[in-house]
């Protein structure tokens, strides 16, 4: 980060920082100086590389003689001029590398054609404009930290976008949040008008008021926003297609000077319009913080279910975040929102249940993060509708109107370190993520393991299906010395087994406690693939799950000999890459005992081939219903105005959407889940119930909870699958129809995966 300002305020940049702190209710005490604070953040994407060259320039023009430092006398601008270096070294190597001498601005030229994955995501592939609240990536929990600690009034987050598109900055598109404030819509308009000001004097191009909508909370305008900045986009043409110069539609060549003059001049702008608004800008800001919002929910409720590490994990995030918590004495009973049923119910409080009140200084953005249902003024949104973190961590919880503060601190039972001795063996419980990190351990440091297909009570203890065991007759002698450091790397708590005649269940020896085999596990990438979705699973693998993987490329594919492998990944795609030998090779090797695990869009490559046996539809009957629905849409659209096409189309899409799933937890692909799990659904596609082996499945269109999903689509998915599993040959297909990796953020479906992984085809 570069601070910039003049030396009078940058040797006072403590107090600044604790000014606005106090600004906002974070520190105590009065503010004493009247700065503001403008933070640029450049190339959170990539190959929009043509930001982190305007940063250059713009920090010249604030601090040259003569240039604009008058401005930084009641400002302090932030600049990050890289969020995303990997990305932006991928795309920057791939231009040298294929760009010609001199650059060929012809759009055909290989130089304005990146290869797969291309540079807009980080290493794992992650897109950072959709991580700012979720912080899954490095990158993220390292800028978040920082931001927290300096809280913007004015937030820009520079982008790019395709070649022939004018410049686009605020006012943003609607849908605006509704606890958006008019001071903060209002701004961005006068800022808008400020930057139009400039580029009208240079006859540019530009666009405001579509396209980028200010929604969900997880981008770099949204989620300043509910910070209480002014947050903002700004979009230039070009982005990994441009280079060093491109011809464009109309005949003109895009330069990297002209991008680079556009940027400039919307930083400049910026930081000038905050300069001469500076005392309303401050004034705003703490009138933001003063008080709680007028939400419709006063208080969330989430049941403590003894799930330790799952509460730990969601404090963990909410301490980051600034949100305050507690627990609270409250005897008498509540009415609230049930997330799970989607119903007002009657509940109480327990007393280790964690209690978050919005009158605090984060009400805005608790609200935005909890809220059962957001409302949406307009269903054209730019991304996913629904992310209440219940939902995402699986949690019980209750969205109440009454005004219940917290009074004590939720009580998380330490870890005790484990201090192991020889003995009949060891067993842990399988509930969360952490339960499969150490079983990857175990498994990797060549551990020998069983885990329970039943329930076993074990003296006083209870373990639910998916436990895992450790035994000394599988393992060599002073096994317990690795394993001791093993789980207390891990923090997993692990009960003696002094006996293989257990209190209730199967015995260690029953075949009701399986032999667990080392998977070998393969995971398909490159073209034809979604680097996306390949990126939140390779990370799963290697940053969550702690366990080998080996990715293979799409490109080779066909000539891989698959029998090395046990697991095979095909995340979300299209595989148009993956011929005809590359698919029988697949189906061969399934049949002769591989397990495959085929998400969401990998699913219809393999329906198309007809591997398996899953359809898109129950019956025949279900089939000819739908068909005449599609057939009917299709007559009303022959006269349905141009302009109303798009909104008429979304009676046929869904946009991050929760549904409510019933589970079968007895089979292994949903060992340590209760009956209820919550999808989100991000595609319109839809497959019928299997034979056998429906784990999860959508019963009714009353299923859906939160978040839009067309009329079509909610009756369509009702009776449908999300996960489950089949026989073929000797091996197995697990289906996921919903990427339950979706951004690594869904906290709850992490366990799936693992279960498919280690238990489902075992």
């Amino acid at each position: 980060l570069a601070y910039v300002s003049t030396p009078e305020n940058l040797a006072n940049l403590e107090e600044i920082r604790l000014d606005n702190l106090k600004r906002a209710g974070l520190e105590d005490g009065a503010p004493v100086g009247k700065v503001s604070i403008v933070w640029l953040s450049y190339n959170v994407h990539g190959n929009e590389s043509v930001s982190t060259e305007a940063s250059m320039a713009t920090i010249y023009d604030l601090v040259k003689p003569g240039g604009k430092s008058d401005w930084l006398k009641n400002t302090l601008v932030i600049i990050d001029p890289c969020i995303n270096p990997d990305g932006r070294e991928r795309y920057v190597n791939f231009y040298w590398e294929h760009k010609n001498s001199p650059y060929n601005p012809d759009p055909n030229s290989w130089e304005h054609h990146e290869d797969w994955p291309g540079g807009r995501a980080n290493h794992y592939l992650f897109d950072l404009n959709r991580d700012w609240a979720w912080l899954t990536q490095v990158e993220s929990q390292q800028r978040i930290a920082k931001f927290n600690k300096w809280l913007p009034q004015v937030h820009v987050d520079f982008h790019e976008q395709g070649v022939n598109s004018p410049y686009y900055f605020a006012p943003a598109a609607e849908p605006f949040h509704e606890v958006i404030t008019d001071w903060q819509r209002d701004f961005q308009t006068q800022i808008g008008k400020n930057h139009a000001r400039y580029f009208d004097e240079n006859n540019w191009f530009y666009f405001t008021k579509q396209v980028f909508d200010l929604l969900y909370p997880s981008y770099g305008d949204t989620y300043p926003t509910y910070n209480g900045s002014i947050g903002m986009t700004y979009e230039q043409g070009g982005s990994g297609r441009a280079g060093l110069g491109v011809i464009k539609q109309e005949g003109d060549t895009l330069t990297l000077k002209d991008r680079i003059a556009h940027h400039h001049t919307t930083g400049l702008s910026t930081v000038e319009v905050s300069s001469k608004n500076t005392t309303e800008l401050l004034s705003q800001f703490e009138s933001f913080f003063a008080k709680p919002i007028n939400a419709k929910y006063k208080t969330y409720v989430l049941k403590n279910d003894g799930n330790e590490d799952k509460m730990r994990d969601l404090m963990n995030w909410l301490d980051i975040q600034g949100v305050k918590y507690g627990t609270a004495s409250y005897g008498k009973s509540l009415s609230g929102y049930h997330y799970g049923s989607g119903k007002n119910k009657s509940f109480t409080i327990g007393t280790n249940d964690l209690v978050i009140n919005i009158n605090q200084p984060k009400s805005v953005l608790t609200t935005v993060l909890f809220e059962p249902k957001t409302k949406l003024n307009d269903s054209l949104t730019y991304d996913i509708t629904s992310w209440a973190v219940p939902y995402a961590y699986g949690l019980e919880a209750y969205a109440t109107t009454a005004d219940v503060r917290p009074s004590g601190a939720v009580q998380i039972v330490e870890f005790t370190p484990n201090d192991l001795g020889p003995a009949y063996g060891y067993i842990f419980e399988w509930k969360n993520l952490k339960d499969a990190r150490l079983l990857a351990a175990l498994l990797k440091n060549d551990l020998k393991v069983r885990y329970t297909t039943k329930p076993v009570t074990i003296g006083s203890s209870r373990f639910g299906r998916g436990s895992v065991i450790v035994t000394e007759r599988d393992n060599d002698s002073g096994y317990h010395e690795l394993l001791q450091g093993l789980a207390n790397k891990h923090e997993r708590q692990l009960t003696r087994i002094e006996s293989g005649f257990v209190t209730d269940g199967p015995d260690i020896g029953s075949s009701d406690v399986a032999y667990l085999k080392a998977p070998k596990v393969a995971l398909v990438g490159g073209f034809g693939t979604s680097s996306l979705d390949f990126g939140a699973t390779w990370h799963f693998m290697e940053q969550n799950l702690g366990y080998p993987v080996t990715t293979l490329g799409t490109d080779y594919f066909s000539r891989i000999d698959l029998s090395e492998y046990n697991v095979l990944i095909m995340p979300n795609g299209w595989y148009s890459s993956l011929d005809d030998r590359a698919i029988s090779n697949v189906k061969e090797w399934v049949q002769a005992g591989g397990t495959l695990i085929a998400v969401q869009g990998a699913i219809n490559k393999l329906k198309g081939a007809e591997i398996g046996s899953i359809d898109t539809y129950n019956s025949d009957e279900e089939k000819k219903k739908f068909e005449s629905i599609d057939e009917q849409v299709k007559e009303e659209m022959k006269l349905v105005p141009t302009s109303e096409e798009e909104r008429y189309n979304i009676r046929e899409y869904v946009a991050g959407a929760v549904f409510r799933v019933s589970m079968d937890n007895s089979h292994p692909l949903a060992y340590g889940y209760n009956k209820d799990y919550y999808s989100l659904k991000t595609s319109r596609n839809r497959f019928g119930y299997l034979e056998t082996g429906n784990v999860g499945v959508i019963k009714s269109a009353d299923d859906h909870l939160s978040g839009f999903a067309g009329e079509i689509v909610k009756n369509k998915v009702a009776t449908s699958l999300v996960f489950g599993q089949e026989r073929l040959g000797r091996g197995n297909i697990i289906y996921f129809t919903d990427n339950p990796l979706f951004r690594s953020f869904w906290y709850d479906g992490k366990l799936l995966v693992a279960n498919a992984i280690f238990f489902a085809g075992n």
